[in-house]
């Protein structure tokens, strides 16, 4: 396919509340006869990103399995590949990330994978800059100059907000980290549609100068081994070694639930175990190192898909993505084989983070690979709930979250189901910042609360009883 066929695309991202969506909901409001498929990121358990978009609902995809750029690969060669079945539908298409996506896997997803390629053409990075708080962002995380490092185009938003002689400070500083990428000053993302779509800008070059491992792929998991495997039943194990096991049956043994696990410290990082950990198990072709390579674009694609919970006593299978649930005082499951052969486990997270083993087998071909790991301090609580919302205690509420917790809450957006009102309750909350409306009627919409905060230090049970005391 000719590069004039392909399908551009255009990557948005930005740190949180930097005005990503409202630029969006700018261009899809735009007479300019353009198509648009538009790929949404939630970080989050809760989507709402969704609801916030004006227009072309038919061509919203919504990924909310975590940042985008931590699963990049599995999720977009689902989602690209759903596109190319209805081509004749759109012909552009707009990725918003979450504001902490590292853009560079997102953009890496368009060199590595052959069919994508064939079909799409990346035309440029996109990065909204938040001009009230992009010093403080800077000076606290990593994320925020990523995506400045990255980005073709920069968008210094809410210029309204900074005074002339700190924006120039400001934009010496963006400067000093990507001095290629055309800077434009908006309010409320306001540019020419010219100025951020087909513009041609995505320089392969400027983005291996940027980053020397651009084209080093990056995964949904840390490891994998292959094991040889004759049919049984095996113990899968997490946690700490009570025993030792080398028969292949499942012993009576206790399970405990009772311990908090998130944020213990493994092998030099956190990581949040409150959700499990994530194994794929899938056939493999033979027991080298070859083999296991085979099976990295499956494992790709599985880990991209829905997961199966499995708590602990409870049975495997040498298919999909299943989740189990780590204790810290030892876990086990048992994994079902029905045919001999090979097999490969690939892992969330390095084994000798969890113990984790498989008794009486060692791995013959093993492999470590390069992963994506975010600020573990930084988190999000979403909330839904279909009941309705008393406007004055919600006003309340609100206000009070951004003279107690504003500092902490970097991001805050959703959507209300008000008493006595037809139409959805939209807010948007940066930091002290807020902007709250009524819009569109709910219509044929189902009447549910939708609420994601994101943030430092955040206290979900607080912000759930904070919630609840709105009830009407």
């Amino acid at each position: 396919m000719a590069t004039t066929d392909r399908v551009p695309v255009t990557v948005l991202t930005g740190f949180l509340g930097s005005g990503k969506t409202t630029l969006l909901n700018r261009i899809l409001s735009e007479q300019h006869g353009k198509r648009i498929a538009v790929i949404e990121n939630e970080f989050g358990e809760v989507g709402v990103d969704h609801q916030l978009v004006i227009g072309a609902e038919e061509e919203i995809f919504e990924t909310n399995n975590g940042c985008i750029c931590c699963t990049v690969r599995g999720d977009l060669l689902r989602i690209l590949g759903q596109l190319l079945k209805r081509r004749d539908r759109f012909d552009y298409v707009m990725i918003e990330t979450t504001g902490m996506a590292d853009p560079g896997p997102v953009a890496q997803t368009f060199f590595l994978d052959d069919d994508l390629k064939s079909q799409f053409v990346l035309d440029a990075i996109v990065t909204l800059i938040d001009a009230k708080h992009i010093e403080q962002h800077l000076e606290e995380m990593k994320e925020p100059g990523e995506q400045a490092a990255f980005a073709d185009v920069i968008l210094l938003n809410k210029t309204d907000l900074v005074a002339p002689a700190d924006l120039e400070r400001i934009e010496r500083r963006l400067r000093a980290i990507n001095r290629s990428a055309k800077i434009f000053r908006t309010q409320n993302a306001d540019v020419p549609i010219e100025k951020v779509l087909n513009v041609g800008a995505f320089d392969l070059d400027r983005a291996l100068a940027v980053d020397g491992n651009f084209l080093e792929p990056q995964y949904p998991f840390e490891w994998a081994g292959v094991y040889q495997l004759a049919a049984g039943r095996y113990t899968l194990r997490t946690g700490a070694e009570a025993h030792a096991h080398h028969d292949h049956h499942v012993h009576d043994e206790h399970c405990h639930h009772d311990h908090d696990h998130a944020g213990h410290d493994h092998a030099g990082h956190d990581h949040d175990h409150a959700g499990g950990l994530a194994l794929a198990i899938l056939p493999a072709g033979g027991l080298d190192a070859a083999a296991l390579a085979a099976q990295i674009e499956p494992a790709v694609r599985a880990f991209a898909e829905a997961s199966t919970s499995v708590e602990c006593g409870g049975t495997l299978q040498a298919k999909g993505l299943q989740r189990i649930a780590v204790d810290h005082d030892g876990s086990h499951f048992e994994l079902v084989i029905e045919t001999p052969g090979a097999y490969a486990i690939f892992c969330e997270h390095a084994p000798v983070e969890f113990n984790l083993r498989l008794d009486g087998q060692t791995p013959l071909a093993e492999r470590a690979f390069a992963s994506h790991h975010h600020d573990e301090e930084i988190a999000s609580v979403g909330i839904s709930d279909p009941r309705e919302l008393d406007p004055k205690k919600v006003n309340d509420w609100l206000s009070y979250l951004l003279q107690s917790r504003g500092a902490d809450i970097f991001r805050m957006k959703g959507v209300m189901n008000l008493r006595g009102e037809d139409r959805r309750y939209v807010f948007h909350g940066v930091h002290m910042m807020f902007d709250g409306q009524l819009e569109k009627p709910w219509g044929k919409r189902t009447r549910q609360s939708s609420l994601v905060f994101i943030g430092r230090n955040l206290d979900r049970q607080e912000l759930e009883a904070g919630f609840h005391s709105c009830l009407a």
